[in-house]
């Protein structure tokens, strides 16, 4: 529990109201996050020309995560994909003529070619290879080495240095084959590897890159006297009017103070059709107009706008750490001591038994094949490739062990109101002994002046049903009973049974009698002293509620529901859905002790909400998962937004979880599977049945073994 509300704190801080503090603590935590690492990030951002330093700074924080959990890689490969691809090619070029001058090549070829010199030649050109192709490997050894975590860079850096310097002495030195064309092709296959790898994450987070460009550049500002200026987006503030043409994209958060247009959001909450908009309807920056002009409210700008949360999310779960990355880590940290022991093993018992030259060559393929490069890519990818997928979807993860536990979630409790249904009350049926038009029209007179939602209600109903609003007089509001006007010269009441109360009035019609009882919001209407009429309203049911209860029990998750609203009403609701089971009457402060009494039934639990006194419930439950029409409390209380404010994305972001763990266990499977297989056989365990693999070999496997699960990582979907 006290780790939960450590989570759920730093996640307030991470995605606050205030965009400075939002700023600051996102940068302590990757700080804290990076560590040690920030000297070789600088080194290498120094060794290696950064080919744009505007990229956007969605793929800077989360590719910078993606390899400082492994062998010292950092946001400096990532962003240096063209400079591994030079480094590739330049040293390809260079390694063509030491395979045309080896003599093993040569052999395997049929061919001969002896040029003066063309031993010196190939150590001149393996030197430039070793140097300036060996380059970020030596830098990454050092830093993993610095900071007494040895791995990936320290095997592969080991590897190309025994190779380089064993193969300078046999030329100079002492008596020995040397190693030219292994180490040239090793260092090349390790470049191509290393390239394809920096690709595949750069793609992982291409939905992130499409979100934040989306924003305009420029706003067209309306003044005071209607004229139009184009300004740039950043000096745009709240309460400023711009202009929205048909076709352009809406430069920031706002409310529509004029027009009216359909709306494509898809790009921002993955809602596939457009969205209506007219005049107090909210818009979201980044969203793109489509047929109607529309002049927008400023509302928002800067870090407060929804996109800018989104993606502070989105980098959040991105660098936030995996209970299965941990495990990961550690195998990448062992494999690293067990490869040096079966390469020192492998050097000695050859050398006793062949030569110190067969026995070199079996120690560097066992350090070149255990290079734990696809381990150390087995979570991050399928983190960056999840977590985009889900923005893509309208799932937003904020916490990436709560997403990951998400998988196991046996019971999923919905709040009643806002979640599963509108959140609004609609009218649902009419009794009355007079002509229900004149009765509406009496009814809907009096609610016309007041800001009750019930008044709304039933004003919009009888608007829908084509009847006419007559002008009253003597309007009274009458607090928690109701209210009064004079219409058509008649003294007219409307109210619950407060007020027929309040009025000495007692019901005598069976029909209003049981609505009265039904549990259910009923107003009354009074006319002459006599009740003509009442009204029951009810909430009304999301359309995809019925959907989400469906593909949850499909799925053996129990799903309840907790409400305020009475037994009758809470019993009706969960009937018509299907929901297994639900609490009724529950003030807001009971919620987080009917979610600790489903867990102390061995429920693993996710809780849905979105208002405010839903926040105690988000944090309380294992999983927290806040609709994002919601508010900011609960949002921020959450583990999962879900954007749409759909409850069947409850049943997506579980079927995301599951096949998110799936590709990661998929992944590590392949990754310490081939080391287990291939390190015995680098090692020359079946020599005596001609199986060996060469250092060459050795470094193609394992750059087969990376470019495997980059592809498999990029696998990863999700049907709607």
């Amino acid at each position: 529990m006290d780790e939960k509300k450590r989570e759920n704190g730093e996640r307030n801080n991470i995605v606050g109201s205030h965009g400075d503090s939002r700023h600051d603590t996102n940068m302590e935590m990757k700080h804290n996050y990076d560590g040690d690492h920030t000297d070789h990030m600088d080194h290498m951002d120094q060794e290696m020309p950064m080919q744009d330093h505007t990229m956007d700074m969605t793929n800077h924080t989360g590719h910078e995560m993606m390899h400082s959990e492994h062998g010292g890689m950092n946001h400096a490969h990532m962003h240096n994909v063209q400079a591994f691809r030079q480094r590739f090619w330049v040293c390809l070029i260079l390694a063509l003529p030491i395979l045309l001058l080896s003599n093993m090549f040569q052999d395997w070829l049929g061919f001969s070619l002896q040029i003066p010199y063309q031993d010196y030649i190939a150590f001149g050109l393996s030197a430039v290879i070793y140097f300036y192709g060996g380059w970020p490997f030596l830098t990454g050894a050092y830093m993993e080495l610095k900071e007494k975590q040895p791995g990936m860079m320290t095997l592969i850096a080991t590897a190309i240095t025994v190779a380089f310097v064993y193969s300078t002495a046999s030329l100079f030195f002492i008596q020995g084959s040397n190693f030219f064309w292994e180490l040239a092709s090793l260092v090349v296959i390790m470049l191509l590897g290393h390239w394809i790898e920096a690709s595949s994450v750069m793609g992982a987070s291409r939905a992130l890159e499409e979100l934040a460009k989306i924003m305009p550049s420029v706003a067209h500002l309306v003044d005071q006297s209607g004229n139009v200026e184009d300004i740039p987006i950043s000096h745009l503030q709240k309460g400023n009017l711009v202009l929205v043409r048909p076709g352009e994209k809406v430069p920031a958060d706002g409310i529509v103070a004029q027009g009216e247009s359909s709306v494509d959001e898809s790009l921002l909450t993955g809602e596939s059709k457009p969205v209506s908009k007219t005049k107090d309807d909210e818009v979201i920056g980044g969203s793109i107009n489509e047929e109607g002009a529309l002049t927008i409210r400023v509302e928002k700008t800067g870090d407060d706008t929804y996109l800018s949360q989104m993606l502070n999310m989105v980098r959040q779960a991105q660098q936030s750490r995996s209970k299965t990355q941990d495990l990961a880590d550690r195998s990448a940290g062992l494999l690293f001591y067990i490869a040096m022991g079966a390469a020192i093993l492998s050097l000695f018992i050859w050398a006793i038994l062949m030569n110190w030259g067969f026995a070199l060559e079996r120690a560097v393929s066992v350090l070149v094949i255990a290079c734990p490069h696809a381990l150390g890519l087995a979570i991050p990818l399928v983190i960056a490739k999840s977590t985009s997928i889900g923005a893509s979807k309208g799932i937003l993860i904020r916490s990436r062990q709560a997403f990951e536990e998400l998988k196991d979630v046996r019971a999923v409790v919905f709040d009643k109101t806002g979640t599963l249904t509108e959140g609004k009350l609609i009218v649902n049926k009419v009794v009355t002994n007079i002509s229900e038009d004149d009765f509406l029209r009496m009814t809907s007179s009096v609610e016309m002046l007041s800001e009750h939602s019930i008044a709304k209600a039933v004003v919009a109903y009888a608007q829908e049903r084509g009847v006419s609003i007559a002008s009253v007089e003597g309007f009274m509001a009458m607090p928690g009973k109701g209210a009064m006007a004079q219409v058509d010269d008649k003294k007219v009441y409307v109210g619950g049974m407060s007020l027929l109360n309040e009025l000495d009035i007692k019901l005598e019609d069976e029909q209003l009698k049981n609505m009265a009882n039904s549990g259910k919001t009923v107003i009354f209407t009074v006319s002459d002293g006599k009740v003509i009429g009442g009204i029951l309203l009810n909430d009304s049911i999301r359309s995809e509620s019925y959907e989400a209860v469906k593909q949850l029990k499909a799925m053996n998750i129990k799903v309840f529901m907790l409400t305020g609203d009475s037994k009758q009403v809470a019993k009706e609701v969960a009937n018509e859905l299907g929901i297994d089971d639900y609490f009724a009457e529950v003030l807001p402060g009971e919620k987080v002790e009917k979610i600790k009494q489903i867990k102390s039934n061995g429920y693993r639990v996710a809780m849905v909400g979105d208002g405010v006194n839903d926040a105690p419930a988000l944090a309380t439950a294992d999983i927290g998962i806040a609709v994002g029409a919601g508010s900011d409390v609960a949002i921020e209380s959450a583990d999962i937004v879900l954007v749409k404010n759909n409850p069947s994305d409850v049943a997506l972001a579980i079927e995301l979880s599951k096949k998110t763990y799936s590709k990661m266990v998929q992944n590590l499977w392949w990754a310490a599977g081939y080391n287990i297989v291939t390190i015995p056989l680098a090692a020359g365990v079946l020599y005596s049945a001609g199986i060996l693999i060469s250092p060459a070999l050795g470094a193609l496997l394992m750059s087969v073994s990376t470019v495997i699960v980059a592809f498999n990582s990029q696998t990863l979907t999700l049907q709607t």
